[in-house]
């Protein structure tokens, strides 16, 4: 449904096929959300596919009146993504990443995260130069619009100093390529006015000394306030001066559409440490020391801080007994280029720690998971504070730098007017060395006294970082939040060139209004996001977006932060009254929120906050079920072998016929019974499976219980490289017999599942039904729990350990069983007593969301590699979301989500590819049209006793 309000909004004949317009109701309040405090609901949203779609958005916006703000990756946190007009998502088409010879350089678009490019250098030992904590989610458009930095790359690898080159499009419709030999003349030549202003401000903040001056002082810090005038100094050349003013710009100057890197080494030996101080004080005044001895990272932590990693189970030794009081910690690291180096770095820091005065002993250690507990410290300040916060309140989480030498001060004064404006369980850490710190407070913007509380606490903290010589914003961008703080910090002439910039760049203010620059005081303080109470599984939400990129329908519908900030949106809709936006999005939510979500649960392993927003899905598909289905599933939970057998026979029959007769019937299914009810059927589905393994086996001499997954009897297998269709089952049976490893097969396994199928759709009954089941049958057959169940099909392990888990949590009394996925079982048991007969030359490795949740990534791809000489992981790798039978109901779901992987996989020739789970190997299958099978099946192959001449 389009609102008829909305309708003149752009003219579609000024933007062409390449630029399609979005203006449902879900779509806009959906685009609406970033990590920010801010919310304003965009008019329309806008998808251009290339730079010369976004030239005709800005000449369509300009017809109608109406101004541009782009949207990326919407990690940033000071509200420069949102607009009330014309919203222009540069994530979904401007993806591209080409790296240079040896990654010494990289060509990325606007759309690709910092995580993306990463992983495609780290083939070279090289990354990009900005890193910033949000690298999984922040895009390469956030970054070069916010000039962001991070932990380790301070201001000598931010954007401003390893950009080579941008392609830009002005908003004029200018396109100009920056680092092209004659940008300068093409400037001059298209722009003649920006040109020669840009050389003419450049004279004069040469001639104005004090001014300069000024300018230098406060880049010499990390400094996102304002715009980077300190281009106007550091470049000669007007194309390079461009270049680096729309650093930083955020929006507001130009669009980029594409940017080259100059890459930097990436320094794989690491070693960490946590230095525990009495207090603030001791920290800091060891920061001269600990920065001249060549640290790579110097994160701060104070006594709040520490407070809280104290509550993490994995909290270290070295706070986890400590009776904190005022003590702060530096968190540092040392990198090199190999151990020898390490071990000559760590030796020259020892007297230099040796001789500070530290409240716990100190050590750097090298260890992975040491060092993944001490970064928990860190980074898990955010998630424990915000995560915790009341529900309904706003998690801030804002940014300043002062001179290194002023920190102390700076801090002190900060948590004192934490205490006077009756901020609780605030925290501060940071980027100590370089006087870059974050705090992180709570507030409830819809009362009017605790925005008036949140207003002088603003002010006060202006004065403070003003009066310590340092800039508001460090690292998230001016946006809203500063902009009427930005004349305050520079000075009435340097705010006068940065008016003067933005007239040269955009003289009819059509780019981002109200971001970076405004006149108006009191502006940082309206359209101030609201978070109403919604649902208990996913009220944490901060709406960072870290969960965006892993979610396998971003492109097709809804993320995971649009799915719960709709609800939000429906809450306040509803409470406002507002009934005909309440029917529009809740009547678009039923199949863009909630059927094609693939309730994968990978949106929880990259949540700060712990939200499986899987859980919310489920929950809303058994609150809208069909009684007459839920109680078919009831039956069939009772009944599940012949039902199973009964799958693989209709499978078997389905092959038999032509395929689009057997097409049509399923489409008119559809048609009758519902999409989500009725599979699709196409010719890429195998035939039926077998029935699973007979029980049997002595518990008290076997080594392990096997449990078939279900899905081997309703699938059958593919044939692989060697023509023999074997089955994971099969293969993981013939490995157990060749290895000498005993097995024990439950009484009735092959009326048990894991229950995966009840609850990820909300049939809760039959879940309960199987549970009933499953669990007293796995314990009989594991000896009290004393056995480890194995399992063949990664989803059905993390199946079980759920199954398990929701029964622990409603009884106390329920026994532990140990679940281990077949891929680890046959790693740490099975592999080293098999011989490979012959590898295969190449084998392509899907790794699935299951074995990822289980950690059994590093099994799966070590199996890999004892059956072939190449292993080849796909680095546009994402969940299929063929989620059981999800990609049979809805298979334009499994088709958007593998678009990337397959287009990667089938631009090459491998000998074999394989995954870890039936259904998964059955979507890649479908993708790519190449035969994938379990992992086992191959190791099988490559072991199999070679037969006598």
């Amino acid at each position: 449904m389009t609102s008829p309000v909305l309708a003149p909004v752009l003219e579609p004949d000024l933007l062409g096929a390449s630029a399609p317009v979005r203006q449902r109701s879900i779509d806009r309040f959906a685009m609406a959300h970033d990590a920010s405090h801010y919310l304003l609901v965009p008019d329309v949203v806008v998808t251009p596919a290339d730079d010369g779609a976004v030239a005709r958005v800005f000449a369509a916006a300009r017809a109608a009146g109406r101004s541009v703000t782009f949207r990326s990756g919407g990690t940033s946190l000071s509200g420069q993504g949102v607009t009330g007009d014309v919203l222009v998502d540069t994530r979904s088409a401007f993806r591209r990443i080409v790296v240079g010879e040896h990654g010494r350089s990289v060509r990325v678009q606007p759309g690709a995260t910092v995580r993306q490019t990463n992983v495609r250098l780290a083939r070279h030992g090289r990354r990009l130069g900005p890193d910033p904590a949000s690298e999984i989610a922040c895009t390469i458009g956030g970054v070069i619009a916010n000039n962001s930095s991070g932990m380790a790359c301070g201001i000598t690898e931010n954007s401003y100093r390893t950009v080579t080159g941008l392609r830009i499009v002005l908003p004029s419709g200018t396109v100009l390529e920056t680092s092209a030999p004659d940008a300068a003349a093409r400037l001059r030549e298209l722009e003649p006015g920006l040109h020669d202003g840009l050389l003419d401000l450049r004279r004069r903040l040469l001639a104005d000394e004090e001014s300069a001056a000024t300018v230098r002082r406060l880049f010499s810090m990390k400094n996102t306030m304002g715009y980077g005038l300190n281009a106007l100094l550091d470049f000669d050349d007007p194309a390079r001066i461009l270049e680096h003013l729309v650093i930083g710009s955020e929006g507001t100057l130009a669009f980029v559409a594409e940017a080259e890197f100059a890459t930097v080494p990436v320094l794989p030996a690491v070693a960490t440490g946590l230095l525990v101080f009495e207090d603030l004080h001791d920290a800091t005044a060891a920061l001269p020391a600990l920065v001249a001895a060549g640290l790579a990272t110097i994160e701060l932590m104070d006594a709040a801080s520490l407070r809280v990693a104290q509550r993490a189970a994995d909290a270290p030794a070295a706070i986890a007994g400590l009776d904190v009081v005022e003590h702060a910690a530096l968190l540092v690291e040392v990198h090199a280029g190999d151990a020898d180096a390490l071990a000559v770095a760590r030796s020259a820091v020892a007297p230099v720690f040796a001789a500070l005065p530290l409240a716990v002993e100190p050590a750097l250690t090298t260890d992975a998971d040491e060092r993944a507990a001490l970064w928990h410290v860190r980074k898990g300040l955010y998630t424990a504070v915000a995560g915790a916060r009341p529900s309904g309140t706003t998690a801030l989480l804002e940014d300043i730098v002062v001179p290194v030498e002023r920190l102390l001060a700076t801090c002190e004064r900060l948590i004192e007017l934490f205490d006077e404006h009756g901020y609780e369980d605030s925290v501060i850490f940071g980027h100590a060395k370089d006087g870059n710190i974050h705090f992180l407070l709570n507030e409830r913007f819809e009362d009017p006294v605790l925005l008036a509380r949140y207003e002088r606490f603003t002010n006060d903290l202006v004065e403070l970082v003003l009066a310590q010589g340092g800039s508001l914003k460090a690292e998230h961008g001016t946006g809203r939040i500063m902009a009427p703080f930005v004349r305050r910090q520079y000075g009435d002439v340097l705010y006068g060139m940065m008016l003067e910039v933005k007239q040269l760049f955009d003289p009819e203010g059509l780019l981002n209004p109200g971001v970076v620059l405004s006149d108006d005081p009191g502006s940082y303080l309206r359209d101030l996001k609201l978070v109403p109470t919604v649902e208990a599984e996913v009220d944490r939400c901060v709406e960072c977006g870290y969960c965006e990129p892993t979610c396998p329908s971003k492109d097709l519908t809804l993320t995971p932060r649009q799915r719960i900030a709709l609800r939000r949106d429906l809450q306040a809709a509803e409470a406002a009254g507002d009934h005909d936006l309440v029917a529009e999005i809740a009547a678009d939510y039923d199949y863009d929120g909630v059927q094609t979500c693939a309730v994968d649960g990978m949106c929880a392993v990259a949540c700060p906050v712990d939200i499986n927003t899987g859980d919310l899905v489920r929950r809303l598909r058994a609150e809208q079920r069909n009684p007459l289905l839920a109680a078919g599933w009831s039956v069939a939970a009772k009944t599940w072998g012949p039902v199973t057998r009964a799958g693989g026979v209709a499978l078997d029959a389905a092959k038999a016929l032509p395929t689009p007769l057997v097409r049509a019937a399923t489409t008119v299914g559809r048609a009758v019974l519902g999409a989500d009810t009725v599979p699709h059927y196409d010719g890429s589905l195998p035939g039926g499976g077998t029935a699973r393994p007979k029980p049997g086996g002595d518990p008290a001499t076997a080594d392990a219980v096997f449990f078939a997954a279900c899905i081997g009897t309703m699938f059958g297998p593919e044939a692989g490289a060697d023509g023999r269709p074997v089955g994971a089952t099969t293969a993981f049976l013939r490995l157990a017999e060749r290895a000498g490893v005993a097995l024990v097969v439950p009484e009735h396994s092959g009326s048990l599942c894991c229950g995966t199928p009840w609850k990820s759709k909300g049939f809760l009954d039959g879940y309960r039904s199987m549970t009933e089941r499953v669990l007293p049958a796995l314990l009989a057959a594991s000896d009290g729990g004393r056995l480890p169940i194995v399992c063949d099909a990664a989803s059905c392990t993390e199946g079980l350990e759920t199954m398990q888990a929701i029964a622990a949590a409603a009884s106390a009394d329920e026994p532990r069983l140990r679940f281990v996925d077949a891929t680890t079982f046959v790693r740490e048991r099975v592999l080293d007593r098999l011989t490979v007969v012959q590898r295969v030359g190449s084998v392509a490795v899907h790794r699935t969301c299951s074995t990822t949740a289980l950690g059994a990534n590093g099994d799966l791809l070590a199996i890999a590699a004892a059956a072939a000489a190449e292993v080849y992981e796909p680095v546009d790798w994402g969940c299929c979301a063929y989620a059981g039978d999800r990609g049979l109901l809805h298979p334009e779901l499994t088709a958007s989500a593998t678009a990337a992987e397959a287009a990667e996989i089938t631009a090459r020739e491998f000998d074999d590819h394989v995954s870890a789970n039936r259904t998964c190997e059955i979507g890649m299958t479908t993708a790519t049209g190449r035969s994938y099978r379990h992992v086992l099946e191959l190791l099988e192959a490559v072991t199999r006793p070679a037969r006598p001449q």
